[in-house]
């Protein structure tokens, strides 16, 4: 069952980074819909699937089309937002599929005790090919949408440069994993990952084989967690915005919601130490919504450090290529502590709580200054490459 739920992690990874890429370059209208068209496609053919290799091969493509959802969001966020409106603007983003985990809960299980599993992923792969339909009939860029005026156009463009300097258009893909920022917003952002897809993977069997729920109860009170990661994603964008309309830096803003997120997603731990249901319920909505939280300001990042349009969507897709490394880890590692464990959830539920409390970390010590990135020159041994230099020096 791990390998199974951990097929759709590995594709939807490794894709990431293409994807962005792709995106960047045909656009966020027809990217996203080739990736919802691909990856509801495969929920549908899932249906077809009667073996476990036929279960790991459709889970496998399904990753495939996925992976270009978030990119394709960012980019976006970058081109309808200005940057004080961009964290409420993921916030909402977010949420999205925070809600679909909700609402997928009691629909499915609805589904199954109606009809039978097959069925399931047929609607829900339905719901996907509708989706396409709608957005490829009513979503335009900002310059392309009829009834936009210069003065709103302009206050879209508000801190984005439209023709690239020099300097940003010499930063090459390669070259962004050069940058400390990336980095910590690719670990960061594993760290959230690495519970969230804890939720998304292993936490119905952990509801019905540790806690013992009915197919019924998982569809009501197990939706419970899921539904509150809703305020929090809203709640996490909203308050990176205010602060930082409120006269604290980008930095500031940004970083004292991801760690505020990550260690208030910390409580999960304590879910191992209580057998009682509703408190072991409200630690889950707590982490689950601390994390959507964190998640509504990671999908700031990519539009805040991009040096242009043209490198958004690639920075969005190598941090979420690095995030979903984690669902590959989780899916394996709680089976694996599970069949040394006997069956014990106590230790995966304390290990998230200490990936969640590096995660917090990662944000304060590792993220550097959060502004566009900026190209890097070679220099000889001694000579000074700071923006101020080089602008001595093109200046000499």
């Amino acid at each position: 069952m791990g390998l199974v739920l951990g097929a759709f992690f590995w594709t939807y990874a490794i894709m990431q980074l293409p994807a962005g890429w792709l995106i960047d370059k045909i656009g966020a209208r027809i990217g996203l819909a080739l990736a919802c068209g691909w990856w509801s496609a495969f929920t549908v053919f899932t249906a077809l699937a009667n073996s476990v290799a036929g279960m790991f091969g459709a889970r496998l493509m399904l990753g495939v089309g996925e992976a270009g959802s978030y990119p394709g969001g960012a980019k976006v966020i970058y081109s309808w937002f200005p940057k004080r409106e961009r964290g409420i603007a993921s916030g909402i983003f977010d949420a999205g599929p925070q809600a679909g985990t909700a609402i997928a809960l009691p629909l499915t299980a609805w589904l199954i005790s109606t009809w039978d599993w097959e069925t399931s992923f047929i609607a829900t792969g339905a719901i996907g090919l509708v989706w396409v339909v709608a957005w490829l009939m009513f979503y335009r860029e900002p310059e392309q949408m009829k009834g936009i005026s210069p003065s709103q156009l302009a206050a879209l463009r508000e801190g984005v440069v439209t023709e690239a300097p020099a300097a940003a258009e010499k930063v090459k893909w390669a070259s962004l994993f050069k940058y400390r920022t990336m980095w910590g917003m690719m670990i960061g952002f594993f760290c959230m990952n690495f519970v969230k897809y804890f939720f998304i993977t292993w936490f119905p069997t952990y509801l019905v084989a540790s806690r013992g729920f009915s197919l019924t109860q998982l569809g009501t009170l197990g939706a419970i967690p899921a539904l509150m990661s809703i305020p929090g994603s809203i709640l996490g964008g909203w308050l990176t915005d205010y602060l930082y309309r409120s006269g604290y830096s980008l930095t500031a803003s940004r970083k004292f919601c991801l760690s505020a997120g990550m260690l208030g997603s910390a409580v999960i731990g304590f879910a191992a130490f209580t057998d009682s249901i509703a408190v072991t319920l409200t630690l889950f909505s707590l982490t689950y919504a601390s994390l959507a939280f964190t998640a509504a300001v990671i999908w700031t990042m990519p539009a805040d450090v991009a040096p242009t349009k043209g490198h958004v969507a690639s920075i969005g897709g190598i941090q979420n290529f690095a995030s979903n490394l984690a669902g590959v880890v989780t899916t394996s590692a709680t089976g694996l502590l599970l069949y040394i464990s006997g069956g014990s959830f106590a230790g995966p539920l304390l290990l998230a709580a200490g990936v969640c409390i590096i995660g917090a970390l990662n944000y304060i010590f590792v993220i550097e200054k959060i502004e566009p990135f900026t190209a890097r020159e070679k220099s000889a041994p001694g000579k000074s490459t700071s923006p101020a230099s080089l602008h001595g020096q093109a200046a000499r």
